[in-house]
């Protein structure tokens, strides 16, 4: 980008020029050069910068380059040193600007790692830079993650029901983010606090939780089957019991721990600031005892890994049509959301962000507690709830046919009760249709989804359009993977006869630690795109050994993510972020890696997993790796009845 056009994206009115060709110079600002060398307190060498804005207390500082290199930096840093030696109390943001492309750079307040903006890759308004300084916080995931625990004993001791934590810190969140902006409040530390204890002082319990209220009326206004949500949004907490038996000190107590021990750490503007604020809203998922082993939440990391696998961007439709809590909705949303910004400035950004949260995101869930969560976590992340269905996707074929999706993601219930199912596909379940559990293990609702993207597409072609195929990523037990038993075998045949089956991940043991023990795989499907080529050659699938995450069991905050030292020493290096790069390298270019993948041509009698096609590399093998199988394959004689476990002894 030219200077020109630079000067009038930033606003020609705030450009502050002191010298010829529009540059500012600080030895004119400081009347000499000894003087400026004085104030910095070394010599200078360079003080004329191609461009410099203000407006009241915040300054963009611009040098242009024709393609600036690392070098560069150390001459931005300079004119940064040299600002705040002669305007102390200005707010800065330092630029490296391309005149030969649109290439920029950025850091708020200082010039290092820790400051830079990646999210800022194009050149915006002086209303947009002034616009970073509010509400002024940093990320930091491990807090977030220790002081939820905290915070879920506090809950404890407030005698708030484990089952309730998720959904009443999620709506108390809502009010304090609405409370913030209009407040103003642009930083969060104990004058702030102490400004929202006062307001809440004044208030009886009572005006409490008619304001809590009134901020989801608010938030839900215009919102489809707003009074359903209310209702159960207020059934679920505000009417709760032992919510309503809390005391104005009780509260105080809870909003100033959520406000400083868990938001404070949340930037909200970034995409990881949403990730870790969706980490935050689940994690009391954990909390809720063993009610239900097999309920499976997704892990946040796992979501965002099928988000990558499926290419998700601002272009692209996202259902989930058993959305429980909405985790693949908000990572899927988020994804989106950040795409927005690719080479657009904040205000276009926010218009096609409003398209992705009206158009992009639909889910359906059919538990009403579930579907209040999902409700409260997209409201939480910026709203986006409007295409959220409550009910049984299988009731809702029209909903999904509007939507038209480019991409499904799933996590189907595993046990679902046969009678939720309609009777379509249970004509060959036998006396499995009036059992207990769905004999399918989710399978049933992929070969759902696979009918009406089959509609769809029959409905496309009559009117002369292409077909659309459509990406399906799903989470399942590794028991839909081994193939045992006829029903499992013809919904796989099913399956295949309109779809591909792109790739099958086998994921972690303990993916769903503390939740659900079950053992589950990713699979990724190609709906609307036969397994078998029209010349009748079978396609090939790749298969994913993924049992290592980079993350590991830690007393009372569950699986979490390991790091690794940096140049500097220090603990910065995900080993998720190593590993995901990983799978998807492999993934992306069907490579086959002894000990991590394969590629093979399967059909519905074989196995999808990787473990029955990889070749073993032998020269990662140990000890323990053999004393752990000879464990696990005595654990499974015992279990099948082979061999007795004797009660002689000492």
């Amino acid at each position: 980008m030219n200077r020109h056009d630079m000067i009038d994206r930033i606003g020609s009115n705030y450009l502050t020029s002191n010298i010829e060709a529009g540059e500012y110079s600080y030895v004119v600002e400081a009347a000499s050069k000894a003087k400026l060398e004085q104030l910095v307190g070394h010599a200078v060498k360079h003080f004329k910068l191609d461009l410099r804005f203000e407006d009241e207390d915040f300054v963009v500082l611009i040098e242009t380059k024709q393609n600036f290199a690392e070098a560069d930096i150390e001459q931005l840093k300079e004119y940064l040193e040299e600002e705040k030696a002669l305007h102390s109390d200005k707010k800065i943001i330092c630029i490296l600007a391309n005149t030969k492309n649109d290439k920029i750079k950025v850091w708020k307040s200082v010039i290092d790692d820790n400051n830079i903006l990646s999210d800022e890759t194009v050149l915006d308004t002086m209303e947009h830079y002034k616009s970073l300084f509010y509400l002024n916080k940093q990320n930091d995931r491990e807090k977030v993650l220790k002081n939820t625990y905290a915070l879920n004993e506090l809950l404890h001791k407030k005698d708030i029901a484990e089952a309730l934590r998720s959904q009443f810190v999620g709506t108390v969140l809502l009010h304090i983010k609405d409370l913030l902006k209009r407040l103003g409040a642009t930083k969060i530390d104990e004058e702030l606090k102490n400004k929202i204890n006062d307001f809440f002082k004044l208030k009886s319990e009572k005006e409490i939780i008619a304001g809590i209220e009134n901020t989801l009326t608010e938030l839900l206004d215009g919102s489809d089957n707003k009074n359903k949500k209310i209702e159960l949004l207020q059934s679920s907490v505000l009417k709760n019991q032992k919510v309503r038996a809390l005391k104005k000190k009780d509260w105080i107590e809870i909003i100033d721990s959520i406000l400083m021990d868990i938001y404070k750490y949340i930037d909200t503007n970034s995409s990881e600031g949403q990730d870790i604020l969706n980490l935050f809203f689940i994690a009391f998922n954990k909390y809720t005892g063993k009610a239900d082993k097999n309920q499976a939440f997704t892990p946040d990391h796992i979501t965002e890994f099928m988000c990558r696998l499926t290419e998700v961007d601002c272009t692209k439709v996202v259902m989930d049509g058993t959305c429980g809590s909405a985790s693949f909705l908000v990572q899927a949303m988020v994804k989106e959301l950040a795409d927005c910004k690719n080479g657009r400035t904040e205000e276009q950004a926010k218009k096609l962000q409003e398209k992705v949260k009206e158009n992009n995101i639909y889910g359906i869930e059919s538990e009403e507690k579930a579907f209040g969560l999902s409700v409260t976590n997209m409201l939480i992340h910026g709203d986006g709830n409007s295409n959220i269905k409550l009910g049984s996707c299988f009731d809702h074929k029209d909903f999904i046919k509007q939507a038209d999706p480019n991409i499904i993601l799933m996590n189907p219930p595993y046990n679902a009760k046969p009678i939720s199912i309609p009777n379509t596909y249970k004509s060959e379940w036998g006396n499995a249709k009036d059992g207990k559990e769905d004999p399918t293990k989710g399978l049933v609702f992929v070969h759902y989804f696979s009918d009406v993207i089959k509609e769809l597409n029959t409905e496309r072609v009559k009117k002369g359009k292409q077909p659309k195929p459509v990406k399906l990523a799903v989470l399942l037990p590794l028991a839909c993977a081994i193939g045992t038993g006829n029903l499992i075998t013809k919904e796989k045949e099913v399956l295949l006869e309109n779809n591909t089956l792109e790739a099958v991940f086998s994921l972690p043991a303990e993916i769903f630690y503390p939740g659900s023990s079950v053992c589950a795989c990713c699979m990724l499907f190609t709906l609307g795109q036969p397994h078998i080529k029209p010349d009748g050659t079978v396609r090939s699938t790749f298969f994913g050994y993924c049992k290592d995450d980079g993350f590991i069991k830690k007393k009372n905050l569950g699986r979490v993510e390991q790091f690794v030292k940096d140049e500097k020493g220090n603990f910065t290096i995900s080993r998720w972020k190593e590993i995901e790069a990983e799978w998807l390298d492999l993934f992306e270019r069907k490579a086959v890696v002894d000990g991590k993948s394969a590629v093979e041509k399967v059909n519905a009698d074989d196995e999808w997993l990787c473990e029955a096609y990889m070749k073993t590399d032998y020269t990662k093998l140990t000890a323990d790796d053999f004393q752990r199988t000879l464990n696990n394959y005595l654990s499974y004689l015992v279990k099948e009845g082979n061999v007795y476990e004797s009660n002689n002894g000492a």
